[in-house]
Formats: structure tokens, C-alpha cells, sequence
């Protein structure tokens, strides 16, 4: 659904603007080695918070759709970046993810998503964040799988010509990116799993209808299994390197479906709202 008026008409419009702006000077500051660059993404952060808020909750109830889903998430996603970035090298990955929140920042005013009416569970507030933060730490984790099978591959010698060109100055090195990996997605295996039991088994009191499986369920749950086969494989067998950033993005791109694709989908090409 398409927003009906100009969202410059009020602050939370101009707010966007100068996050989004804020977002993409952090980007240059950053590839540049500004001492100043993580300073920028931050502020660009604290701009992006009221803004969210003020996209999500309005006074009719709870407006939240796939452009809110994704703007949230990589907020979500570069918080935990720039905490991080404090002890690790990862810069270069706040660099990749700070322009795409940049564009999904403003999704929001011109996709506003399904409105959620009338007194809400108290329950549903929790699963929203839980999941939510699900899917901003594998998103961490995707981006590290990212730069895992690209740095894997330029180490091959007839690719060494990149690390002359310092690409990946601003990452940790590549076992210790793996060793984050893995701790990324332990820690969103475990949020997905509150996030999918709370669905199974409180459908009523956080949904308000009986449990429907429905694509979005089931997407969610494929991907549950490919990460839980990978961090099984990963403590039993030793899985890593390309083959386990592989499963990674996999995983990721299924879990991508499951709500940001499945509600795009609904709200924008059938144009129906959350009970589509």
C-alpha cells in the first residue's frame, strides 16, 4: 500500500532524510578510514530509531509490514555491528549493511504495511521483537558468509592482487570471522526458536486465530532446520569454511522468504493485508 501523502509533510520525513544522508556519509567515512566513521553510523543509528518508531507505532494500533520488517532488521543488524566494532574489525561489514539500511529506511512511508487495530496481545509485542532480532543477527551472520567466501577465494594466489589493495583491512581475519559466524548464528538459532515455539504454541493469545500453516510457517521452519543442521554439523563433524557460509546464505534467503518476501508479496502485488 502505497503511502497518500508526501512524507516530508512532517518530521518524521525530514528525520529520514537526514538518517538516510547520515547513512551513507558514515559508508564514505568508513571506506575511507575516517577515525570519525563509526561516530557517523551511530548518529545515523540514533536518527533511525525515532523514525522506526514512528512508522510502527500509530495512533490507529501497530503498523507493521515487510518494509517495516526490513527496516528494523538492519537497524537491529548495525547496532550490533558498531557494539562490536569496538573489539573487531568490522568496519568494512558496517560499510555494506549502513547503505542498505539507508534505502530501507524509507520503504516505510511509501510501503506502510498491515495495521494491526484494536487492543494487541501482550504476548504479540515480544514475539514481534524476538523475531525481529532474529532476523537482524542472521543478517549479521549473511554478511559475514559474505565476506568469508570472498576473502577464501581472493587468498587463492592468482586473486592476491586484491589484498594488495587493503579490502580487507577493515574485517577480522578469516578465522575469526568464522569464529563470529558461528556465534551469530547460535545466537539466532536460539531467538528463532523462541519466535517459532511461542507461534506453536500461543497462536491464540499472540496471533488471536488458531495456528494456520501457511508459507510463511513453513519457510520459517525450513529455514530453523538448515541452521540447526548446520550448527549440529559444525559441533559434530566439523563443518566451516565456504561450504558452512554457503548453508549460511541459504538459510538466511529462505528465512528472507518467509516474512519479508511472503508480506511484499501480499501487500504489494496482491494487495491484501495480514489476513491474505
Amino acid at each position: 500500500m502505497v503511502a497518500q501523502i508526501s512524507f516530508l509533510a512532517h518530521w518524521p520525513g525530514w528525520l529520514t532524510v537526514a538518517a538516510a544522508a547520515s547513512y551513507l556519509l558514515a559508508t564514505l567515512l568508513i571506506r575511507r578510514r575516517h577515525k570519525h566513521g563509526l561516530l557517523m553510523l551511530a548518529l545515523a543509528l540514533g536518527l533511525h530509531a525515532p523514525v522506526l518508531a514512528s512508522q510502527i507505532v500509530v495512533l490507529e494500533g501497530l503498523r507493521y509490514g515487510f518494509a517495516s520488517a526490513l527496516s528494523a532488521t538492519l537497524w537491529l543488524a548495525l547496532v550490533v555491528l558498531v557494539w562490536e566494532a569496538r573489539r573487531s574489525r568490522l568496519e568494512g561489514a558496517a560499510s555494506f549493511v549502513a547503505p542498505l539500511a539507508a534505502f530501507a529506511l524509507v520503504l516505510p512511508w511509501f510501503f506502510v504495511g498491515h495495521l494491526f487495530q484494536g487492543p494487541v496481545s501482550v504476548l504479540f509485542v515480544p514475539h514481534l521483537l524476538i523475531g525481529t532480532l532474529a532476523y537482524g543477527i542472521f543478517l549479521l551472520a549473511a554478511t559475514l558468509a559474505v565476506f568469508i567466501l570472498i576473502q577464501a577465494r581472493v587468498l587463492q594466489p592468482r586473486s592476491a592482487g586484491f589484498l594488495e589493495d587493503g579490502l580487507f583491512d577493515q574485517l577480522p581475519p578469516l578465522l575469526a570471522m568464522e569464529r563470529m559466524l558461528f556465534r551469530y548464528l547460535s545466537l539466532g538459532f536460539f531467538l528463532l526458536t523462541i519466535t517459532l515455539v511461542s507461534g506453536l504454541l500461543f497462536s491464540e493469545e499472540v496471533f488471536g486465530r488458531a495456528l494456520r500453516l501457511d508459507h510463511k510457517s513453513v519457510l520459517t521452519l525450513l529455514s530453523w532446520l538448515v541452521y540447526g543442521l548446520l550448527l549440529w554439523g559444525h559441533r559434530h563433524r566439523g563443518w566451516r569454511g565456504a561450504a558452512a557460509a554457503r548453508a549460511t546464505l541459504l538459510g538466511f534467503f529462505v528465512l528472507l522468504l518467509a516474512y519479508v518476501g511472503s508480506r511484499f508479496v501480499l501487500e504489494v502485488v496482491l494487495k491484501r493485508g495480514l489476513g491474505g
